[in-house]
């Protein structure tokens, strides 16, 4: 049994994250300041004597005795990381500092979940792990792209100049249950909007693309990165590779839940990316891994959990 320290262990990863590494026999502590993340995603593992959960801020120390570390701490929606750019700014950097100086004092591998953002508005398409971004360094976006930028750096750093064995995952769109309702991302954004008989609003033509990866995929590349050999640094590029355009997802929300609801057009928000898709290649080599989930299916299993809450609410 190890005991593997989760930053941000109440939010949607990070809970389905813990759910994992209890299953596979570890022991968990769970630190949170549930800006985001919520208690109710955690809410089933607080009578697992091998689980704990403890209110705390990355921006902050934290010292506990662990074997691993999961940095998962950082608002991941722009209404979510928006709302308070500079302490977003703070958790991806100061947190990053804080969690690489608590595993460089006790000798042991740290993940980071850094993000597609890294790419900004990417010139190439798919993206590669060698492609260095086209990320606008002022914008209102910036303070989660910069700040994850900052991140890797940070982590990078440590690994050349101290030796710690580092794992940095960009994660490209993820979507299944535990996602807020109202975290403004267009998975749920869509999903709500339908099942409340709501016009689903569509920024720019459409046209734009994401590849959405189901969160069971995702939970399973952290762990078997985590598994390899203390070289295999990344970045590796973790998401779907299979490019759908808004129009695209809208429709099959719309034909899933069986909603009449219309689509509206609103203008595109600024520095928002036109296309994003994964080039999954090294993660196919180095960790033998690629997303098996089809985007229906889940898509279904997301609207069958946002069906059940909105259901709780109008019963309260």
């Amino acid at each position: 049994m190890k005991r593997v320290l989760v930053t941000g262990g109440g939010g949607f990863l990070g809970s389905h994250l813990c759910d994992q590494l209890l299953e596979r026999g570890n022991e968990v502590i769970c630190i949170d300041n549930f800006f985001t993340g919520s208690k109710r995603n955690i809410r089933h593992l607080l009578n697992n004597e091998y689980f704990e959960v403890i209110r705390h801020d990355v921006t902050f120390p934290f010292y506990a005795e662990v074997d691993a570390i999961y940095n998962l701490a950082c608002p991941a929606s722009p209404i979510h990381y928006q709302h308070d750019p500079i302490q977003t700014t703070k958790t991806s950097v100061h947190g990053a500092i804080n969690m690489l100086g608590l595993a460089k004092r006790l000798g042991v591998p740290i993940f980071q979940a850094s993000t597609s953002e890294v790419y900004g508005d990417p010139d190439i398409h798919p993206q590669t792990e060698e492609y260095w971004g086209n990320v606008n360094p002022i914008g209102p976006r910036s303070c989660y792209d910069e700040g994850k930028r900052c991140a890797e750096t940070l982590f990078f750093d440590y690994r050349r100049q101290l030796n710690l064995s580092i794992k940095v995952a960009r994660i490209f769109n993820t979507y299944g249950p535990r996602m807020q309702q109202d975290d403004g991302r267009v998975v749920s954004n869509f999903i709500v909007q339908a099942l409340k008989g709501e016009a689903l609003t569509i920024f720019g033509d459409g046209g734009q693309t994401r590849s959405f990866c189901y969160v069971d995929d995702m939970i399973d590349a952290f762990l078997r990165f985590m598994e390899t050999p203390p070289e295999v640094t990344g970045p590796i590029n973790l998401g779907n590779p299979v490019e759908t355009t808004m129009l695209e997802l809208a429709q099959t929300i719309l034909d899933l839940t069986g909603s009449k609801s219309k689509l509206v057009y609103k203008a595109l928000p600024e520095d928002d990316p036109r296309k994003r898709q994964p080039d999954i290649s090294l993660a196919k080599e180095l960790l033998k891994w690629q997303p098996t989930a089809n985007l229906k299916d889940g898509l279904l299993k997301t609207v069958r959990y946002f069906d059940a809450g909105l259901r709780r609410t109008e019963t309260i």
